[in-house]
This record gives C-alpha cells, sequence and structure tokens, in this order.
C-alpha cells in the first residue's frame, strides 16, 4: 500500500508561481512511477507530469512543457510540482498518482494510487 497527500495549493493570481508537494508513504520501493493529474470542473481527470521515482526522468503535457516542472527527493519521499506562470485555465484540483508498474503513462487509469487533491485557483 502506498499512501500520497499533497499539500500546497492555493489562490495566485494569473503569471504568478505555485509549488505543490506531494508526500510519499508506505510501500515507497515498489513505485515505479509518480505522476501529477489535475481536473477541472466538469472536465475529465488529465495528466500534467511524470517522473521515475528512481532516475527523475520526466514527460510533460503539452500544456505543461516550459512551465511546469516535475521533481523529487527521495530522500524526503517527496514529489514536487513547480508551476510557473499560471493561467486562468490552470485552475483544477490537482491530484498525485503512482504506479507499480512500467507502461503507460497518461492515461489515470493506469495508476494504482491518489492523493485526495489539492485545490488551485489561478485569479485575479
Amino acid at each position: 500500500q502506498v499512501v500520497l497527500l499533497e499539500s500546497g495549493g492555493g489562490l495566485v493570481a494569473p503569471g504568478g508561481s505555485l509549488t505543490l508537494s506531494c508526500a510519499v508513504s508506505g510501500r515507497t520501493s515498489s513505485v515505479v512511477h509518480m505522476g501529477w493529474f489535475r481536473q477541472a470542473p466538469r472536465k475529465e481527470r488529465e495528466f500534467v507530469a511524470v517522473l521515475t521515482w528512481s532516475g527523475g526522468s520526466t514527460f510533460y503535457s503539452e500544456s505543461a512543457q516550459g512551465r511546469f516542472s516535475i521533481s523529487r527527493d527521495n530522500a524526503k519521499n517527496t514529489m514536487y510540482l513547480q508551476m510557473n506562470s499560471l493561467k486562468a485555465e490552470d485552475t483544477a484540483v490537482y491530484y498525485c498518482a503512482a504506479k507499480n508498474s512500467g507502461g503507460v503513462i497518461i492515461p489515470p487509469r493506469a495508476y494504482d494510487y491518489w492523493g485526495q487533491g489539492t485545490q488551485v485557483t489561478v485569479s485575479s
């Protein structure tokens, strides 16, 4: 079992920055990939970014590329999402997720564990 706990959400003005954290506990040795997803009202949950837990390789959605940065601190068992140049359309509940196997990394259904989510609101 892997337990995920997000933090760091909040209200930020357009163009601002925010860093989300995801604390990982439990059977962390089984984790292969860790990802960030988001879900806006009345929309499907969508992929934002992913990294390999051991090696740190990363991949981003088109909307996140160049503005967001995913990273991890294995010593602290924590993953981060640094978000810059935020836009109103980035407003959503952000979730971290973990998967115990390789393979596809974009569909939410590929992930085994989920956090409870943290709200990010971009508004003036």
